[in-house]
């Protein structure tokens, strides 16, 4: 029936208010969403535009407004000397005319970077406290123009989060791990001396959606990042970043007094360890005023923390956060943990923090991935959210595809990003989400953050996948603000970055929104998770066991399929995770009748013929789902077919080779989950579906080339 629909939309002519000027054109997607350089037609534009003074930040201000109305509208469109009716006025309250055009108290609320778009005295008015705010509104206010939507009479809009972050996971030597779109934008060797005009496009991408910090390095820290040789660097690129509101912080590995500064410890209550980070956090402020703070991965996977010197998360976060706090800087904690255990991974990082809770500084904020495992397909939210009410929480979502694809698939993770969000605890009852116990909402937090794990590489088109750009920008568009529906993001973004025709950004429109389902169908339905191959994590092998390698890094000790069933039991007469749960989601998770489906598999081990609510037995609908997530793809290529003409024909081409990769590998990963299921369930695939076109035998000798996927 989903792809009945989606092609029905292929089939909807609305009426175009646009003319494409770039069909014929090359186009490789380094322009990210601001591509479409079609012309209005029917849309009144200001005669100019005034802005008082000189910055930094209002010379970009001047410069993409200056291009972005005269590419829009096909005339020079410049900055006047003088305010008249009929141009678009930019001000803040510290400029010359505010008491002409700014009420007293008019943006109070809207704090620092927060914007005001208003119509007055036959004007367009773009008001904001800062510099950085008039960034935002102008890019908010080219955005409306480009996607044709309505002008508010009054629009008045403000971050839901104050902190809004990438972390690269990039490492020094310009690899990136989980990245798949080349290597990393920062050319160290050639910085300070050396700066690519990449790092100005980068930052401008990211202010023009609200982003406004960027964590250079990955969370698995070499020291050296914090040498003086590296730290000039890391100068050079704040540098770059500061116009635009982008701040650098830095992950750093919590040995690096010993390691880098030659103390016999790193023992965070040791007065030595504590005066030697005060030193460096100085250094740093001192050449970076604005430098953000650190990001910590401690005593996970092998890497160093206070855990080491008997001492606990809490006192490892609050020694660096007392040396950030004189300069307003935070400590970002991760609270992804786990440890070789008896113990259900998924319950790790709940039963290692939440004793700690209440304990961290004010500036310290706890990082947490939406969902107690790591990143999957679908994952129910992780239950820190709402059960630490005395501690800051940040969410941390991964953009880029490390469980999805890579950059070969297309799913756009706006679904993904809002399911979790919009997720009720029922921390306070009902209608506390995690978007709201996360910004402050609830728990009335002084500071609030989240997090995205950045898919951006050094492929002309930044993302490796034209389709992947989408994810940067939902999450930038969902940081500033998490109540915009997923939907509206993505037509924004198709209407940005291709074309307004609305025949194209209806058709796909349904593609994105369906993409992540369908992705989820043929890999790891019905709360299935962690099927993925060895290492690399890409391609299905729920057989793959590696002698001494750790139980719960192997796919068997998530799906626990065996002659009686599949499926990990975290009921009560299990791990019993779903006690980490408020009612009425322990007792909903707890019973498989009432555990919605998408989580059945996640929180039970079910019997093969376990009947489900539509009649068919949990085989056969396992079956149907993988088939249905093939069937999808096929749609999706249909669909993306019927676009030829109406985009250049090179990003065409690409998407459509992707999408013949999608395509081979959902076959792959239904085949491979089905074939390798079935040697338990000892049942047949009905016979309605496709048969398989692989043997189990030959996809377990498969073998990933991570060569070609970096």
């Amino acid at each position: 029936m989903i792809c009945k629909k989606l092609m029905l939309g292929v089939a909807l002519l609305l009426a175009v208010t646009f003319v494409n000027a770039q069909s014929t054109d090359k186009v490789d997607g380094y322009a990210l969403w601001f591509s479409n350089t079609e012309v209005a037609t029917a849309a009144t534009h200001p005669t100019g535009f005034y802005l008082e003074g000189k910055s930094d930040t209002r010379a970009i201000i001047t410069a993409e407004l200056q291009d972005g109305l005269s590419n829009l509208f096909g005339t020079e469109i410049k900055r006047q000397r003088k305010v008249s009716k009929g141009i678009l006025l930019l001000i803040t309250p510290q400029d010359k005319l505010a008491a002409n055009y700014l009420k007293s108290g008019e943006l109070d609320k809207l704090e620092e970077d927060g914007f005001l778009l208003k119509k007055e005295n036959g004007m367009m008015v773009i008001a904001a406290n800062t510099e950085i705010g008039l960034l935002y509104g102008t890019f908010h206010y080219l955005r409306l123009l480009r996607t044709g939507e309505q002008f508010p009479v009054r629009l008045e809009e403000r971050p839901k989060f104050d902190r809004r972050i990438l972390n690269h996971w990039d490492n020094l030597d310009r690899t990136v791990e989980r990245g798949y779109a080349g290597r990393s934008l920062w050319q160290w060797d050639e910085l300070p001396s050396k700066v690519d005009e990449r790092y100005q496009e980068y930052a401008k991408a990211n202010a023009s959606v609200g982003i406004n910090g960027t964590v250079l390095n990955n969370v698995n820290a070499n020291p050296m990042i914090l040498s003086e040789e590296y730290l000039i660097k890391v100068k050079s690129l704040a540098d770059v970043f500061r116009p635009y509101g982008l701040k650098v912080y830095l992950s750093i590995n919590f040995s690096s007094p010993a390691q880098l500064g030659g103390l016999p410890t790193s023992d965070p209550l040791d007065e030595q360890v504590i005066e030697w980070w005060q030193q460096k956090v100085a250094a740093i402020y001192k050449e970076i005023p604005d430098f953000g703070g650190f990001l910590v991965k401690a005593n996970s996977e092998g890497l160093p923390g206070p855990q080491d010197f008997g001492r606990t998360h809490a006192e490892g976060a609050n020694m660096l956060a007392d040396a950030l706090a004189p300069y307003h800087g935070i400590v970002m904690w991760r609270a992804f943990v786990y440890n070789p255990t008896e113990e259900d991974r998924a319950k790790q990082a709940y039963n290692e923090f939440l004793p700690l809770d209440g304990q961290f500084r004010k500036n310290v904020i706890v990082q947490v991935k939406n969902g107690p495992v790591d990143f999957q397909p679908r994952e129910p939210f992780s239950p820190l959210f709402g059960r630490m009410q005395n501690t800051t929480l940040m969410p941390e979502l991964q953009v880029t595809q490390e469980y999805l694809g890579f950059s070969n698939h297309l799913v756009y993770l706006g679904t993904l990003f809002k399911e979790f969000l919009d997720a009720d605890t029922y921390a306070k009852g009902r209608n506390t989400p995690v978007s709201s116990i996360s910004d402050g909402t609830v728990f009335k937090d002084s500071i609030t953050a989240i997090a995205g794990v950045a898919n951006i590489g050094s492929d002309p088109n930044w993302c490796g996948h034209h389709f992947a750009q989408s994810n940067w920008y939902a999450y930038g568009r969902l940081a500033w603000n998490h109540q915009l529906p997923a939907h509206k993001i993505a037509a924004e973004w198709l209407k940005q970055t291709f074309t307004t025709d609305q025949q194209f950004v209806n058709a796909m429109s349904r593609v994105m929104m369906e993409s992540r389902e369908a992705t989820v169908n043929y890999m790891t339905p019905l709360g299935l998770h962690h099927l993925m191959g060895w290492g690399h994590h890409y391609g299905p092998e729920p057989w793959c066991a590696v002698p001494g390698a750790r139980p719960d890094w192997m796919p068997s000790y998530y799906h626990k399929a065996d002659i009686n069933g599949i499926g990990f039991n975290r009921s009560s007469t299990g791990s019993n995770a779903t006690a980490q749960y408020f009612d009425p989601l322990k007792s909903m998770y707890d019973n498989p009748q009432l555990c919605p489906e998408e989580y059945l598999l996640w929180f039970h081990h079910l019997p093969w013929d376990y009947t489900l609510h539509n009649g068919k037995t949990l085989w056969t609908e396992l079956c149907y789902r993988y088939s249905e997530g093939v069937d999808q793809v096929k749609v999706f290529q249909d669909v993306w077919r019927t676009m030829k003409g109406k985009v250049d024909e090179q990003r065409y081409q690409e998407v459509e080779s992707k999408l013949e990769t999608q395509l081979k590998e959902a076959s792959w990963w239904r085949d491979a989950c089905l074939l390798y299921f079935q040697t338990f369930s000892q049942q047949p695939i009905p016979s309605e579906l496709a048969r398989p076109v692989h043997q189990l035998e030959d996809l377990k000798k498969l073998k990933f080339d991570m060569k070609h996927h970096n």
